[in-house]
């Protein structure tokens, strides 16, 4: 019997005005995968990602969590459901140390004074078992590099057990030492039997980590592919639109002008 996916999306449609940002967009999440949401700029990945987590309530289609039919109107929704969303911009309090953005809006309280203690430890707790590594709890996030500070928004979103985690971008801006941190842990999540949603334009990050990928293409599905059984190209090709990929198109062309020009192949 096939395994129920923990969210589920037939049929998204939502419109901003004169312009259809998704139309019929469907998806589905398993427990202990990570698909990944790749398309062009303005393909519609963002308004997906906040269609899921109640910013951008469809207008039309289907939401399922474990089955069962749901309804995603606001952001408290989705994390009620056990639905958590790490957006671009990471929103994190440089000010605050990190035990104290781990907890921001969630905070432990023990006869109505802040449990400090108890607030350190399960940070601790929550950063081993993701295998993070953070100087220390009490410094302020300010004083992380980019890839530490991408970990700690990810630990903040798993602070409430969520079953499914979207990533808006994890890695864009990152060097490619802080990349492997997020991928690394993206992998964990994995283990860990989240479900997970990743946007990214970056293939070597998708190939890397993505179980399955879903390609958007001026708001429409253009495809799902399996990681296993398919090659950069093909979801290059899905991306654009086109039959062959970009790489393709130029080699070709490259061909022709030197033919043109009578040259030999090098």
């Amino acid at each position: 019997m096939p395994e129920t996916p923990v969210l589920s999306l037939r049929g998204i449609s939502k419109r901003f005005g004169a312009v259809q940002a998704l139309s019929g967009f469907d998806l589905e999440v398993n427990a202990g995968e990570v698909v990944a949401l790749v398309g062009d700029n303005g393909a519609g990945k963002s308004t997906a990602i906040k269609a899921i987590a109640g910013v951008n309530p469809p207008d039309e289609g289907v939401i399922e969590w474990q089955g069962r039919r749901v309804s995603i109107n606001r952001p408290h929704d989705a994390q009620n459901l056990g639905i958590a969303t790490v957006y671009q911009d990471l929103a994190l309090c440089d000010n605050l140390d990190v035990v104290g953005n781990l907890f921001l809006g969630r905070e432990l309280r023990r006869f109505g004074v802040l449990d400090e203690v108890r607030m350190e430890q399960r940070s601790r707790e929550l950063l081993h078992t993701l295998s993070i590594r953070i100087p220390s709890v009490r410094i302020p996030v300010a004083s992380l590099s980019g890839g530490q500070r991408q970990t700690v928004a990810i630990a903040r979103s798993l602070v409430g057990d969520p079953k499914v985690v979207l990533l808006d971008e994890p890695t864009a801006a990152l060097g490619v030492e802080q990349t492997a941190e997020v991928l690394d842990l993206v992998e964990r999540l994995r283990e860990h039997g989240l479900g997970t949603i990743l946007i990214s334009h970056n293939m070597v990050d998708v190939m890397a980590v993505a179980d399955r990928i879903a390609v958007l293409r001026l708001g429409r599905n253009n495809g799902f592919f399996d990681k296993r059984s398919t090659s950069t190209e093909e979801i290059i090709s899905a991306i654009t639109g086109a039959t062959e990929s970009a790489v393709t198109r130029r080699q070709a062309r490259i061909r022709e002008e030197r033919q043109a020009r009578g040259e030999e192949e090098p």
